[in-house]
């Protein structure tokens, strides 16, 4: 057992990383606001630090926004591992996005700076990057306009947020490894149909409009850049299809 902290632990990857940490007997400490711990301004961080050994980092931000999200990730970093440093901890485990490196979005240039702020820090580090979850389609749904879904026309290759979640603590009860293999879901998607298909399991009746990534974006998708390499090892692929998550979330009544 390990005293561990998980940054972020109260959004849909972090609650699945504390309850995998909890089962397998690890004291944990969530970091978050509600907890009275603020990683944007550092208020209350050294005091939940107290006495941690490892750290699990999946904290997020949703935007689009290149400089909202390079100040976040770049900001949030530094203070969580300055933090980590003087409280001795021994292994910090940060969660990023496969194709961060390769498809220019403004969130996945705050995951550069993330990744770049990791490694330049003072804490023994590992660093796992995996595709967008199967729950990440939902955004295009519960973010549209009324009676509207607008939904993204990309190559994919997502994995259930669970499985993302299990192999973060894997990382965190093992040594230091630096970039991990990818992780990344069974087999490749395209995300307009993954939405059309959970619109119909939630009973909603809504319109789904494909609309494809525009410009040098739009390239780099369909060039596979969320797709996952082989540039740290081969590829670690998850074993729930979508189609098995979606009956496990959304069971028909």
């Amino acid at each position: 057992m390990v005293s561990l902290a998980v940054a972020g632990g109260t959004g849909v990857v972090g609650r699945l990383v504390v309850d995998a940490a909890r089962r397998r007997g690890h004291e944990v400490t969530v970091l978050a606001r509600s907890t009275g711990v603020d990683l944007t301004s550092g208020a209350g961080v050294d005091e939940a630090m107290a006495g941690v050994e490892r750290v699990v980092d999946v904290t997020n931000l949703t935007t689009l926004r290149a400089r909202r999200a390079v100040a976040f990730f770049d900001g949030v970093t530094q203070r969580l591992l300055g933090a980590a440093e003087r409280a001795g901890v021994e292994h910090v485990v940060a969660l990023s996005v496969v194709g961060c490196d390769r498809v220019d979005l403004g969130y996945y240039l705050g995951k550069r700076a993330q990744e770049s702020a990791l490694a330049a820090g003072p804490v023994p580090w590992t660093l796992l990057r995996a595709t967008q979850f199967y729950e990440f389609a939902n955004l295009a749904i519960d973010h549209g306009p009324p009676g509207l879904v607008v939904a993204q026309r990309m190559r994919c290759q997502p994995i259930a947020a669970a499985e993302v979640a299990e192999a973060l603590v894997d990382a965190v009860e093992g040594p230091p490894a630096g970039r991990l293999p990818d992780l990344a879901g069974p087999r490749e998607h395209q995300l307009d149909q993954l939405v059309r298909q959970i619109v119909v399991a939630r009973g909603l009746r809504r319109a789904v409009v494909s609309m494809p990534l525009p410009g040098s974006l739009g390239r780099q998708v369909r060039e596979g850049g969320l797709l996952p390499t082989a540039d740290a090892g081969d590829p670690v692929l998850g074993t729930e299809p979508f189609e098995d998550w979606l009956a496990r979330v959304y069971p028909q009544t």
